[in-house]
């Protein structure tokens, strides 16, 4: 089914995959993960409703109950799998992607979550070989309150906002759900009112098109930031105060400041392979030591709980906290950011001069290719590369990261889309504009 990802199962509903299919994973997960209790939430899109109607109704026919914790955030959903022990749950959501697509993030205990090679794919081998059978005992549907228990645990880490001017873009997602519990009404805001066809622009933040609004936001308000999250609140992206946006790897060299500094702990912090190299510099004078894993949920809350790490993130805009049970939100994120700008306001310090600091080379951002042969492209960079200069540093999982003296790149393939994508980082802007014309040539030659 071409649905099943890397990550979760996601797709056009009624395309790549159907109410039926949903059917069968949800009779499936409790077999699976050896649970009789399964803890479900859902977004707002127009197909959630009839998935939630069959996937419940493939959990209980399996015998299990469903713990419906009702609409919410991607995050919600983590917490209340791992606060109240739950074995199994699943958020109906696309994160991120067009009002056609729909998906389902499974979870399991600890709310660890189940990517292709640690469950996905045996749910998938299970609706193809296996007969179902309708228990003499059906499950039950049963209330469950998850709300007002999360937006507590969030409510620890609000900083003062007083001195603070702040934007905000809910992209009509399910951050809105929840922002106005935490930072009321003074903030300013755009697309706060849910609605899963997106009416405005996607719900996908990476996209610059999509922060075209927040940006205009910023500069009629004045605000000192500017902040825009994806459709189900597992994702947030900053602008700074003169509306630029904000690689978001930089922003865990940001967070340095809560935890390294004003918390004084000294440990571990994740980031993905295409992170700058300007990260590690900086949270190393934090006192971080810093650890690259693969991009994605599936891959990096194990590694960061494995590490033992205080936090970490990805250029995709998620951040991983060990207090929120080594999972992502983009609410915390946000809190934890917003608390770190306020405490610079107070010493006169802009964002745009934090992140000044921060971001010391010249970075291409990511570059897709669309080709059917990624493979090769890749192997063919890498050798070519390596031919012509000795690496300092060669990594070989999630694609190709290799570093040279003065730049580094890292080729991948998607894992949810069909790209390659490619991305340069150099000391200097004509470095990085040569190696990019030079791979580029490379990847092109496969298309």
């Amino acid at each position: 089914m071409k649905a099943f990802h890397a990550y979760d199962v996601r797709g056009i509903y009624n395309k790549d995959f159907n109410k039926e299919d949903v059917y069968k994973i949800g009779y499936f997960i409790p077999k699976l993960l050896n649970t009789n209790r399964v803890l479900v939430g859902r977004d707002v899109r127009e197909s959630s409703d009839e998935i939630y109607e069959y996937l419940t109704k493939g959990i209980n026919d399996s015998g299990a109950d469903v713990y419906d914790v009702g609409i919410a955030t991607t995050p919600m959903v983590y917490f209340g799998t791992a606060k109240h022990n739950f074995d199994a749950s699943v958020q109906i959501t696309a994160s991120h992607n067009p009002r056609e697509y729909n998906g389902l993030k499974v979870s399991q205990k600890n709310a660890l979550p189940v990517g292709y090679d640690s469950g996905l794919k045996e749910i998938e081998q299970m609706m193809k070989t296996e007969t179902i059978i309708i228990a003499e005992q059906r499950g039950k549907i049963l209330p469950f309150e998850v709300k007002d228990e999360y937006l507590n645990f969030l409510k620890q880490y609000l900083p003062n906002l007083e001195n603070l001017k702040i934007a905000i873009d809910c992209s009509n997602g399910m951050a809105a759900y929840l922002i106005k519990d935490l930072l009321g009404e003074t903030p300013a805001y755009i697309y706060d009112t849910l609605d899963g066809t997106f009416p405005n622009h996607e719900a996908n933040p990476l996209i610059a098109e999509n922060i075209v609004d927040l940006q205009k936001l910023v500069a009629q308000t004045k605000s000192d930031i500017g902040i825009i999250f994806d459709g189900d609140g597992d994702r947030v992206m900053f602008v700074d105060e003169n509306t630029k946006f904000i690689s978001p790897d930089l922003i865990i060299a940001l967070l340095g400041h809560y935890f390294l500094e004003e918390r004084n702990e000294k440990a571990n912090v994740l980031q993905d392979i295409r992170t700058s190299k300007a990260v590690g510099e900086y949270l190393e004078k934090l006192g971080g030591k810093i650890n690259t894993w693969r991009v994605g949920r599936a891959f990096a809350a194990p590694k960061l709980r494995e590490i033992n790490g205080l936090y970490g993130g990805e250029l995709a805009g998620h951040y991983y906290f060990r207090d929120f049970f080594y999972s992502d939100s983009g609410l915390l994120a946000c809190l934890l950011v917003l608390r770190v700008v306020s405490k610079f306001k107070e010493k006169n310090i802009k964002l745009s001069e934090v992140i000044a600091k921060i971001a010391t080379y010249q970075n291409s951002g990511e570059i897709n290719f669309k080709l059917e042969k990624k493979q090769q492209a890749m192997d063919s960079v890498r050798a070519q590369m390596i031919a012509t200069e000795e690496p300092t540093n060669n990594f070989d999982f999630d694609g190709y990261r290799v570093e040279f003296k003065d730049w580094w790149f890292n080729i991948r393939p998607s894992n949810t889309e069909p790209y390659l994508r490619l991305l340069v980082e150099a000391n200097t802007e004509q470095l990085l504009k040569e190696k990019v014309a030079t791979i580029r040539k490379i990847i092109e030659s496969f298309m």
